[in-house]
């Protein structure tokens, strides 16, 4: 190995990290708001990226009818609710069940967007509403359940979701243009514009992120909610809302992600499970509560990743997974046992 191909690994590290940065983020999110440990955020990977691959072959994508059938069902959920005489907040319903839907129709069957900007954002359009439908079908009625539980609802929703993706999109993989075919040099390493707008785009997320859980009201909303929920609910804070939106923001980071690895790699129905497990592994290093450690824990996968298919290949994915084994020893020595307050 010599300097350029120590350069070349370390900026394929950076661009990867910083795609398992996001995934970590959406991670920890969704952990700390809902003490669920959300297995499928990669399958928002998936769909994104196909979906946005079959919008440019000129195919409505399915993603559109499983958001109608999800959005459907979860209507009938609140319906129920309602005549049970529990209290039900009407507007995020219209909103998530009827709103989102609504205009995903009219983008995908009517508009039918021809542009790159314009696919991109009727992709997202059509998957971040299933992030906050799914946790009202699956996770919202277990919300006192254990974390296990839950985990085990999370897996078997990873398993239909995968099923659902090779039922819709099949078993070949598909790419997309990239947002940008520009070409830099830098000290004689060739940068791509694509690299560039993964590194991008992450930074203008992350930077948003924080603006948005330091300055905003939902986003400290979702804060007090992560640090105490018994306490946040005492306050006024409506906890159930705090779950749709973390799911809505871990699927928006999901679908984003998605548009940004399709135009570097080919994307499969089950490539976003490898894709988050790695996410899980940054999150880990960050202990599934801070974002700066969770986001230094993605640089350190991503390099180790990069470096790893350099020097043993055949081996990387081991690497990158044994690396989440010292870390639980050593947060397992710092740790104390302490009991769910649910």
């Amino acid at each position: 190995m010599d300097a350029q191909i120590a350069l070349l690994l370390a900026q394929d590290g950076l661009v990867n990290g910083a795609v398992y940065g996001l995934m970590a983020l959406a991670l920890v999110l969704v952990f700390s708001v809902t003490r669920v440990i959300f297995i499928p955020q990669g399958e928002f990977v998936a769909f994104g990226a196909l979906s946005m691959a079959m919008m440019q072959a000129g195919r409505v994508p399915p993603t559109l009818w499983l958001l109608l059938v999800l959005a459907a069902a979860a209507l009938i959920v609140e319906a129920w609710r309602w005549k049970r005489g529990v209290t039900v907040e009407w507007a995020s319903a219209i909103l998530w069940c009827v709103a989102f839907p609504a205009l995903a129709c009219a983008l995908a069957l009517v508009w039918r967007p021809a542009g790159v900007a314009a696919q991109a954002f009727t992709t997202l359009v059509l998957v971040m509403p299933l992030g906050p439908l799914l946790y009202r079908l699956a996770f919202r009625p277990m919300v006192n359940a254990t974390v296990l539980t839950l985990l085990i609802v999370s897996v078997a929703l990873h398993g239909v979701l995968v099923g659902l993706g090779l039922l819709f999109f099949g078993a070949e993989g598909s790419r997309t243009p990239a947002f940008s075919e520009a070409r830099f040099e830098l000290g004689g390493l060739q940068v791509s514009g694509q690299s560039l707008v993964v590194i991008g785009v992450t930074f203008v997320l992350v930077v948003l992120m924080f603006q948005f859980f330091g300055r905003s009201m939902v986003g400290k909303a979702l804060r007090a909610t992560a640090m105490n929920r018994v306490g946040a609910r005492l306050m006024g804070i409506p906890t159930e809302l705090a779950g749709d939106v973390s799911f809505a923001l871990a699927a928006l980071i999901g679908a984003v992600s998605g548009l940004l690895i399709a135009p570097l790699t080919t994307v499969y129905y089950d490539t976003g499970f490898l894709i988050g497990l790695k996410g899980f592994v940054a999150a880990i290093v960050g202990g599934l509560a801070s974002y700066p450690a969770a986001l230094l824990g993605a640089l350190l996968v991503g390099q180790l990743e990069s470096f790893s298919s350099f020097w043993a290949s055949a081996f990387k994915e081991v690497l990158v997974f044994t690396l989440i084994i010292p870390v639980l020893w050593w947060r397992s020595l710092r740790s104390h046992h302490v009991e769910d307050e649910e």
